[in-house]
């Protein structure tokens, strides 16, 4: 009987073995990414520190100065009053009306702008510059996003299909021109940057005013989901729109969304080959994380 139960338990000891081994491999593999991440995140931070923080504090002083000097020249007013004023400008601004102006301001709630606002929605952008005031709205903005995003996303994954497809196509016709698949994603990388980053910002130079750095900033800034919110088309009081302006710049957003992230997705493969390529011991780590259970169990048992 004892030495049936000592066979009973070294029969189960190479599965315990596996199974610490791939718990250690998900461990160390686990806490690579995580650091990585978290050194990602630090130098983020220290860097944006050290660009704007100069900026800010002379946007603030500015700023108070102003107000000084506004407080001075029209002595018929007391801070109070002005304080007061600046939280009515601050509430206007926070429910989508431009202060500046006047009543003659386009509407941020006519087809095309709710077109534009549906698709910031479900797109998980969220510009932050206009959102539901009524309590109707928000509870119908929680519904729609709650179906909306799902939805979103299966659309994208089946898009991203697509891209994928015509990629292969592309490939499989320029290998005889050029056997190398390097060549095809460059050239799909190369006509979605002109389609979707280069081409656009010229537009929004145009209509909006701004120059092509600031169109491009806002479009990688709304491709990538990022969405400050500092710069969003159709907003300026001081232009005229055409009618489906912005309902054109929603379509576009949901199409170059779909090809960013499809590019991301190969640029996060990228990385990994060039890791596997530089450390085969992660390539392995990340296997074994990858094995399933069963699989695990029968290399134990030989």
């Amino acid at each position: 009987a004892q030495l049936l139960h000592r066979l009973s338990r070294s029969s189960k000891m190479p599965w315990s073995m596996a199974s610490f081994h791939v718990v250690r491999v998900r461990a160390s593999w686990t806490a690579l990414l995580a650091l990585s991440h978290f050194i990602y995140l630090l130098a983020g931070a220290t860097i944006f520190r050290i660009l704007e923080r100069e900026a800010e504090n002379y946007n603030r002083n500015h700023f108070l100065m102003e107000k000084l000097n506004f407080l001075a020249n029209y002595t018929c007013l007391d801070g109070d009053a002005l304080e007061y004023f600046v939280k009515v400008i601050l509430y206007a601004k926070k429910n989508g009306v431009n202060p500046s102006g006047n009543s003659t301001n386009p509407s941020n709630w006519d087809f095309s702008s709710s077109f534009f606002f549906a698709s910031t929605v479900i797109t998980t952008i969220g510009y932050g510059n206009l959102s539901p005031s009524t309590v109707s709205g928000q509870v119908f903005c929680v519904f729609y996003a709650f179906c909306g995003i799902p939805l979103n996303l299966a659309f994208f994954k089946q898009l991203g299909k697509c891209f994928t497809i015509h990629l292969g196509r592309l490939e499989k016709g320029l290998v005889s021109v050029v056997p190398h698949k390097a060549v095809a994603a460059s050239l799909f990388f190369i006509a979605g940057t002109f389609l979707f980053l280069v081409i656009p910002p010229l537009l929004f130079s145009y209509v909006e005013g701004w120059t092509y750095g600031e169109g491009f900033y806002f479009a990688f800034i709304t491709l990538s989901t990022i969405g400050f919110g500092d710069y969003v088309v159709g907003t300026n009081p001081g232009k005229t729109y055409i009618y489906l302006y912005r309902s054109v710049a929603g379509i576009w957003i949901i199409f170059g969304l779909a090809w960013l992230a499809l590019i991301f997705n190969m640029a996060a493969s990228i990385m990994e080959h060039v890791l596997d390529q530089t450390y085969p011991s992660l390539r392995k780590q990340r296997e074994a994380e990858n094995m399933p259970s069963s699989e695990i169990e029968a290399t134990s048992k030989i």
